[in-house]
């Protein structure tokens, strides 16, 4: 089992790891999904974010998008697994746990941290509007 530490934590970048260690056969835990970057500006951020929540109920019948952070988080990675309908993909997607916080089970294990560089324009999770 890995427990990855996702503060200042580039998303798709966090997303493409845990990924490819569920691909491995890793369970993976993520913990502090709220203090997870996305890169860019925040006005563009939070339009694509709202413009995406927007087309459910309505004549688009766009998917519907979670607000929670940990479900932004999962369907990042998500996306990046195969089929998650069917077969492998399924199996997959249970074996990711996100979590805003850091569970009491997991406070004293070790976790890994994802090395990033500093980004000049960013937004945390917990930063957009809901």
């Amino acid at each position: 089992m890995k427990i990855i530490d996702g503060e200042n934590a580039v998303m798709g970048r966090l997303a493409s790891f845990a990924a490819k260690e569920a691909l491995k056969g890793e369970e993976i835990v993520i913990v502090n999904c709220n203090k997870v970057l996305i890169s860019g500006s925040r006005k563009r951020v939070e339009s694509d974010f709202q413009i995406k929540r927007g087309r459910y109920g309505s004549s688009q019948k766009g998917p519907r998008i979670s607000k929670s952070n940990e479900q932004i988080v999962k369907r990042t990675i998500r996306g990046m697994l195969p089929n998650f309908r069917e077969g492998r993909g399924k199996e997959l997607i249970k074996k990711i746990k996100c979590y805003n916080k850091v569970p009491k089970e997991y406070e004293n294990s070790e976790k890994v941290k994802l090395e990033q560089k500093k980004l000049k324009k960013s937004i945390k999770l917990e930063e957009m509007r809901k």
